[in-house]
């Protein structure tokens, strides 16, 4: 990854989300600048964790939405669209617990066979804890508000809050590592 992918990363993303869904891009953009800060904790694989950041909620454009399922839609745009790497594309398809959400949608097994969970904890964790401690504009939240923050705005009963409630403790784990990572950082 280097500077030109983050700028398709970032163009791609604008140009699928900034117009129809501008609450969406804000956050997307946020998730980004939180991924930015992680740079020296990610070393080489920083840019590879912005462009993810930026893209991760790409599929929520309604030209996208095949399955309503928007790691899935999203990372088969990527690979199918535009060839983007494997990892990015197994990034965007896996943020923040997906599997837990596709099992409850009907659809662990589509998005385990075709875009598997990357073996890199510390990669997996950061877009997590990015993701977690964004709220919906673009501002900074604990992970403990953002899922309350879901839950309340998707009800406890739907498809994503009784999966944001199952990946929860998860979620607070990844963000805790982070946290921790970052904390044992010299300065």
């Amino acid at each position: 990854m280097d500077e030109v992918t983050l700028d398709w990363a970032e163009r791609i993303a604008g140009a699928e989300l900034s117009e129809l869904l501008p609450r969406r891009w804000l956050h997307s953009q946020g998730v980004a600048g939180r991924a930015e800060e992680l740079g020296r904790l990610l070393r080489t694989d920083s840019e590879l964790l912005t462009a993810a950041a930026i893209l991760h909620d790409v599929g929520y454009a309604p030209c996208l939405a095949i399955t309503g399922f928007h790691p899935l839609d999203g990372a088969r745009f990527l690979r199918d669209e535009h060839g983007a790497d494997k990892r990015l594309t197994r990034l965007v398809a896996n943020h923040s617990f997906a599997l837990l959400e596709a099992e409850e949608r009907g659809l662990r097994e589509e998005l385990a066979t075709e875009f598997p969970l990357l073996d890199d904890p510390l990669l997996v964790d950061a877009l997590v804890y990015c993701d977690m401690t964004t709220t919906p504009d673009g501002d900074r939240t604990t992970a403990r508000e953002r899922v309350a923050e879901i839950v309340d705005r998707y009800g406890a009963d739907s498809v994503v809050g009784r999966f944001i409630r199952r990946a929860a403790s998860e979620i607070f784990s990844s963000v805790e590592r982070i946290e921790a990572a970052l904390a044992a950082q010299p300065r």
